[in-house]
């Protein structure tokens, strides 16, 4: 056992206990006993004094492309006061876990409808954001938690394994088509990405109704269309600009930032957060209290 010195915020049952209230708890809390041992990364860059050069060239595969794959971060900001860092000039808003708009001085573009159902959840103190609930919590929130995630890319797909609620999400590289017809939408979306240069760019619909972008409570609607580009700049950092155009929920698409860095000699940790699942796994609502 071996207590986890990566960066991650600690304990992850006291995250989703803040979330179901949403308020006067911090994020972070005593370190988590980590359930896999250390082991070394493969294929690390290392300078001359034999540290890990996380600001060297990104890998590639062997078809050409930045190689995505790894245990990776968020590098932002979690805090649910105060805003992010000044984006540098010509670049979007950072995102932030908690208050996505934090970072947009004029606010988010809402729709009336978008307003309502915002105000509405916060007025609720975020009570039925689906990451305190044991469910899904979406693309947007995830890229943001502080529990890290590991991507695996093949050729034809890249599978993400989410630590928070043990989440998997496929990215199609297959050139395949949305589903027209489908009679089940997605908690995390129907995600087909393409590469244009370096960038992977991914686009992402199907979504259930109603999502959840942040801890507030910015909508994303079934209407919604997520498209991400994927960059790695370095071995060591990835840069995801996510842009949201959502008819029902704002009146134009936005865009923000997502920065996250590489994790190394480190494994995901096994998080099941269904013990007390008080929730019904299709339809989100609450079930019957046993006597």
């Amino acid at each position: 056992m071996r207590a986890v010195n990566d960066g991650r915020l600690g304990d992850m049952k006291s995250m989703v206990a803040a979330l179901a209230v949403c308020v006067g708890l911090a994020l972070a809390s005593p370190p988590l006993m980590a359930q896999w041992p250390a082991h070394p990364t493969k294929n690390v860059p290392r300078d001359a004094d034999g540290k890990p050069d996380l600001n060297a060239a990104a890998p590639r595969t062997a078809d050409g492309v930045p190689d995505l794959s790894g245990i990776w971060n968020y590098a932002g900001v979690l805090g649910f006061r105060g805003g992010p860092p000044p984006s540098p000039p010509g670049t979007p808003v950072q995102a932030t876990f908690w208050n996505i708009e934090a970072g947009f001085k004029e606010g988010l573009p809402f729709t009336p409808w978008g307003t309502e159902l915002r105000r509405k959840r916060m007025a609720d103190d975020s009570k039925d954001n689906p990451d305190a609930a044991c469910l899904p919590p979406g693309p947007m929130q995830l890229h943001t938690h502080s529990q890290p995630r590991k991507m695996i890319q093949t050729r034809d797909v890249i599978v993400v394994l989410y630590e928070a609620n043990a989440g998997v999400r496929q990215i199609f590289l297959d050139g395949r088509s949305a589903p027209s017809d489908d009679p089940q939408p997605w908690w995390y979306g129907y995600s087909r990405g393409r590469w244009e240069g370096d960038t992977l760019v991914v686009e992402t619909t199907n979504f259930r109704d109603e999502g959840w972008l942040d801890v507030n409570g910015a909508p994303l609607s079934a209407q919604g269309k997520l498209t991400e580009r994927f960059r790695r700049p370095t071995f060591g950092t990835l840069e995801i600009d996510v842009t949201i155009d959502d008819p029902k929920s704002y009146t134009k698409p936005w865009t923000v930032r997502v920065n996250q860095r590489l994790l190394l000699d480190t494994e995901l940790i096994e998080f099941v957060c269904n013990e007390n699942q008080q929730f019904d796994p299709v339809t989100a609502a609450p079930l019957p209290r046993q006597p």
